[in-house]
């Protein structure tokens, strides 16, 4: 059985670690509010310019676009994959890499052997530079500082080299924010572009209103955010998808789509840095709480030997003076 002094130092080292997770839950917290407003803000965007290509796509019977030319003999994939800087999020970074490893050797079991990795993020890029995968560029800044510019570059190389034919294929894979309580982990096709109208809003189910991960909190959330939504679209008019082309057809569309593309990137970007933040703040939310129960029980267990020793001490003086 410990000494109360091994038991007290014992309380003491819980109490600094509970400490420090209650501290980084409430950093994550606040980055996390900042992340969420960094995507409310770039959704109506977003959605409108999905909706006006879309449409004008489906309106105009010749639109055709080298994007979204399906290729059936694939032989050189691109894999875009994000991750964080630092650790301390629970499974954030091991999911990711886990399906980026699965993404590859299915690859491979098809017999696609030229793979590249864009790694945003340092720990998808020490991983799969450790793994042996080639490795295009070094992103490590955009994980922490999420900046649209740097994304328009990484979508533009790699939709030039798609046109070029050095890329058959472009996936990304990254946690889709669903709410604090909610990361769903994602693979998707990038290029060839999905130029279908059926998809048309269908990522953009994020609850951006609370920083709460209790499923109960989120059900009350997600019911009012509903309601909310339904009495939008009753007020909402649809939009006119009665296009003039000016100046032509071709200008239109070699601007509309890489606005597309590298909304897709920043997009994604700001997904997987929100899902970072809400899943470091649950992780560092357990570990308080688990901190707390460690230290019941350790109060406990001292206040039972303090109470042992004491008892002790009083049989002792009882029992000396019984002999004198």
């Amino acid at each position: 059985m410990p000494s109360l002094k091994e038991i007290k130092t014992r309380i003491a080292s819980v109490q600094s670690t509970r400490k420090i997770t209650s501290a980084m839950k409430m950093v994550a917290s606040s980055k996390l509010h900042h992340a969420q407003t960094a995507i409310q803000n770039m959704l109506p965007y977003e959605n409108q310019l999905e909706h006006i290509l879309k449409a004008f796509l489906v309106s105009v019977p010749d639109a055709q676009s080298k994007f979204d030319e399906s290729r059936h003999d694939v032989k050189r994939v691109a894999l875009i994959v994000y991750s964080s800087n630092s650790s301390l999020c629970g499974g954030f970074n091991g999911n990711v890499i886990r399906m980026m490893q699965q993404a590859v050797e299915e690859y491979k079991s098809q017999g696609v052997t030229d793979i590249t990795i864009y790694p945003i993020g340092r720990k998808v890029g020490e991983k799969a530079r450790k793994l042996g995968y080639k490795v295009a560029g070094n992103f490590v800044e955009l994980a922490d500082k999420p900046n649209a510019r740097e994304c328009s570059a990484i979508a533009k190389e790699i939709s030039d080299k798609f046109v070029d034919y050095e890329y058959d294929k472009v996936e990304l894979i990254y946690h889709h924010f669903k709410s604090a309580g909610s990361q769903i982990l994602t693979r998707k096709t990038f290029l060839p572009i999905d130029l279908s109208t059926e998809n048309i809003g269908l990522d953009n189910d994020r609850d951006l209103s609370s920083n709460v991960a209790t499923a109960k909190a989120q059900e009350y959330l997600r019911k009012k955010g509903e309601e909310a939504s339904r009495r939008n679209q009753e007020n909402v008019k649809g939009l006119n998808d009665d296009f003039i082309v000016e100046p032509d057809l071709e200008s239109v569309l070699s601007v509309l789509i890489p606005k597309l593309l590298n909304l897709m990137v920043y997009t994604a970007l700001l997904d997987s840095t929100a899902s970072e933040h809400a899943a470091r703040m649950v992780a560092m939310q357990t570990a308080t709480d688990n901190a707390d129960e460690l230290l019941r029980g350790l109060s406990l267990q001292y206040n039972k030997s303090r109470q042992a020793a004491i008892t002790n001490e009083l049989l002792d003086i009882v029992g000396g003076s019984v002999n004198n």
